[in-house]
């Protein structure tokens, strides 16, 4: 399952939690991480196993604490037999890592369909083996990347330019977790946009990354979300040409098809296949 929007929400708030459940976002990201101070991890763990215990309308993922802490096994033990959709991993370092958090979801009871998604990129380390390595694995359901913790890990001062795009690191970071995400088989999520103000330049950034091939993103306030779906949501005209695809295809009976004077092959097919299954999901069209 893929998602346009993945709001993260502090799990020490049981009010924010039952806000977000009402919202538009497509998937909730509840964080036990860095939105939770040290001495009120415990606690805020009680409070969202109470939250998980209800159902709500988005999909549900908790981000643990890093594999570093100490922390990442309580973190499953509190949540694991809720089920929620899946958990978001900062700081992964590797594949290693997401068959870590794997195991104890296995140990403690979590099931089988519950995913992972990695965050991949926060130290050079973690970049490096993005660039060697195929992170696929059975749990994993995504794969996003996030410039804040890696620009201290570089000791960057900035991870944008004076224009407010990305340095040409942080490009290639953004690239690589594309090309690792889909080389796994899995969705590419793009970073969050931390100027939450900044409503135009959230809109052309997701434009470019919905553009790119990145299927979701992740949002750091409430009001980043309709902005997020919308660039995610796909448009009348691109259904009616996957539509034109597809039935250019059941004609011809082959691999290949003509299109006007367009020649289509397999990758045209199965982006038009795509494109249906978002809006069957989400059952709604960009006008």
């Amino acid at each position: 399952m893929t998602y346009r929007s993945y709001l993260f929400v502090p799990a020490d708030s049981p009010k924010k939690m039952s806000k977000a459940g009402g919202g538009e976002a497509d998937a909730l990201i509840l964080d036990l991480e860095d939105a939770v101070a040290d001495d009120a991890k415990a606690e805020a763990r009680v409070m969202l196993a109470e939250f998980l215990a209800e159902p709500i309308a988005p999909a549900r993922f908790v981000r643990v604490n890093a594999m570093d802490t100490g922390l990442t096994e309580a973190d499953v033990v509190a949540t694991a037999a809720l089920r929620p959709d899946g958990y978001v991993l900062p700081k992964c370092q590797g594949p290693d890592d997401i068959e870590t958090l794997s195991r104890l979801i296995d140990k403690h009871n979590g099931p089988r369909e519950t995913q992972i998604m990695a965050i991949a990129t926060e130290t050079v380390r973690a970049v490096r083996r993005l660039m060697r390595e195929d992170w696929s694995h059975r749990r994993l359901s995504a794969i996003t990347w996030g410039g804040e913790d890696l620009a201290a890990d570089m000791g960057a001062y900035s991870n944008r330019t004076a224009d407010g795009g990305y340095a040409s690191a942080f490009v290639l970071v953004r690239d690589l977790t594309l090309f690792a995400a889909l080389e796994a088989a899995v969705a590419p999520v793009d970073a969050v946009f931390t100027n939450f103000k900044d409503n135009e330049g959230l809109a052309r950034e997701t434009e470019a990354a919905s553009a790119m091939g990145f299927t979701g993103k992740m949002a750091i306030h409430p009001a980043q979300v309709p902005i997020i779906n919308t660039a995610f949501t796909p448009s009348q005209t691109q259904v009616d040409w996957a539509n034109r695809v597809l039935e250019a295809f059941a004609r011809a009976g082959i691999g290949v098809a003509r299109l006007g004077n367009e020649m289509l092959d397999a990758p045209h097919r199965k982006r038009a296949e795509a494109i249906l299954a978002t809006v069957r999901r989400i059952g709604t069209v960009r006008h």
